[in-house]
């Protein structure tokens, strides 16, 4: 890919990236950019954005705060300069836009499978912060976050203190607030 030439690690770019049964055509096609990565932190950061987008994208829209909350996620988690950042993002929208109905769940299971414990903590609260990244949790995104926390095998009380922190962005608590003339 002609994109390759540009990043870290092009002179790895030649060499074509080792692909694994478990490997989704998702996880294959982010990570392949990632070449200068060794192969498993490629596959993790490759599931960690795909499932990224796949939080942002649960009501059908990814706003561009979404976009960029995901950007600067994958950058912060991946070690990433952030023109890297900027392509794994793009593409993980892309495959999503593709995929999405295919592959969550693959993904998702994918990642519950290279991440420990903490990492799929992590990533569960990552995806709160780019659910949140405008200003609401619909609650689409909602029921999505939780089906992603299911998929990750995370203990209810994480999930749940998880939850609580973005408490404030939840579009149902939200609409009660304002209800209730709580809003401000």
């Amino acid at each position: 890919m002609a994109l390759r030439k540009f990043l870290p690690g092009a002179a790895a770019a030649d060499r074509p990236f080792p692909t694994d049964a478990s490997d989704t055509a998702t996880v294959r096609r982010i990570a392949g950019e990632l070449d200068a990565l060794p192969v498993e932190r490629a596959r993790f950061l490759a599931a960690f954005a795909y499932i990224l987008t796949r939080a942002a994208a649960a009501d059908l829209d990814i706003s561009h705060a979404e976009l960029r909350a995901i950007e600067q996620l994958v950058a912060e988690h991946g070690g990433l300069p952030e023109s890297q950042a900027v392509l794994v993002a793009q593409i993980a929208h892309h495959q999503s836009l593709l995929y999405s109905g295919t592959e969550d769940y693959l993904v998702t299971r994918q990642f519950r499978e290279l991440a420990s414990v903490a990492d799929r903590i992590a990533l569960l609260r990552c995806c709160y912060i780019v659910g949140a990244a405008d200003d609401t949790i619909s609650a689409h995104e909602s029921n999505a976050l939780q089906q992603i926390a299911k998929e990750l095998d995370i203990d209810r009380d994480d999930v749940n203190a998880i939850r609580n922190e973005f408490a404030s962005k939840l579009a149902a608590i939200q609409k009660m607030l304002h209800l209730r003339g709580d809003a401000g």
